[in-house]
């Protein structure tokens, strides 16, 4: 599970647990009130969409670099899947493979939940398919993965049955706009919070991979790991460390890409060859 905030999640638990045995936690507001990006996003892509489609294919085609408007030329079930996984194509991805896994899309597994959905506006149908899929198999997975390794009992109260609810009721204004998300909540939060809390801007929890990558210690530890054994079975070794160096000089920034063979390596390494890895 290569999302790179496990990192600072599994520290804060570890800190957590040495003063409580309970937490609470927020996972699940963005998905129920409307907090992500690619909710206001959809609502932009819904207007796109009630322009002709020779006019969206058009505009696409004259601005390559434009993300939304080469997403808005597609079926929604394409344009509106999770643009933050790994690999966009099958053709980038399968180029560090040694040979054709025939693994479908991160959209083409998505277009089932969005067939299932068809009649909701584009966020709601968004929304709806993030609970099916990026909730339990990203985000709670995470938190009760990194919390249980330290014995931490974490509690979701965003995702208690009455709170669901309620946020099923509310119409797509209240949730999100092309400008604003979680408008709702943020509206229920300034009745008991101070306005620089109930009106922040929303943050992610960043880890600084990316520069670490380019330090030697990290570097040589990783590159160890893309041609080792386990790269060589599975992997073409020689892109992985082109890809690898390319990040460390600065020409790309492949944090994500690097982090994904990594932890696939030492998965493989835990479980399938019996490697355990030192204590943290």
């Amino acid at each position: 599970m290569p999302n790179p905030a496990e990192v600072p999640l599994y520290f804060l638990c570890k800190a957590a647990r040495q003063r409580v045995k309970v937490v609470l936690s927020g996972e699940g507001a963005d998905e129920l009130f409307g907090g992500y990006p690619l909710y206001r996003q959809a609502v932009w892509a819904e207007r796109w969409q009630k322009m002709p489609r020779a006019v969206r294919r058009a505009l696409a085609a004259l601005l390559p670099g434009c993300g939304l408007l080469h997403r808005g030329a597609l079926p929604r079930w394409q344009r509106s899947a999770r643009a933050n996984y790994v690999f966009e194509t099958t053709q980038e991805r399968d180029k560090y493979l040694k040979r054709d896994y025939c693994a479908p899309t991160p959209a083409q597994r998505c277009k089932p939940y969005f067939d299932a959905v068809r009649g909701l506006d584009e966020p709601t149908a968004v929304q709806w398919v993030d609970w099916q899929t990026w909730l339990p198999r990203d985000i709670l997975r995470k938190a009760d993965r990194m919390s249980m390794a330290h014995s931490l009992e974490l509690r979701v109260p965003f995702l208690d049955r009455q709170v669901l609810a309620a946020a099923q009721a509310l119409p797509r204004r209240y949730r999100c706009t092309g400008r604003r998300g979680k408008i709702a909540l943020r509206a229920a939060a300034a009745r008991r919070l101070p306005p620089q809390l109930a009106d922040a801007p929303k943050r992610g929890f960043p880890v600084p991979l990316a520069d670490w990558l380019r330090q030697e210690k990290y570097y040589a530890l990783v590159k160890a790991k893309l041609t080792g054994p386990v790269a060589e079975r599975f992997f073409d070794t020689g892109a992985l460390c082109a890809l690898l160096d390319a990040h460390r000089t600065g020409k790309t920034n492949a944090m994500t890409k690097l982090w994904a063979f990594y932890c696939f390596i030492e998965w493989y390494e835990v479980y399938f060859t019996g490697k355990i890895p030192p204590d943290l």
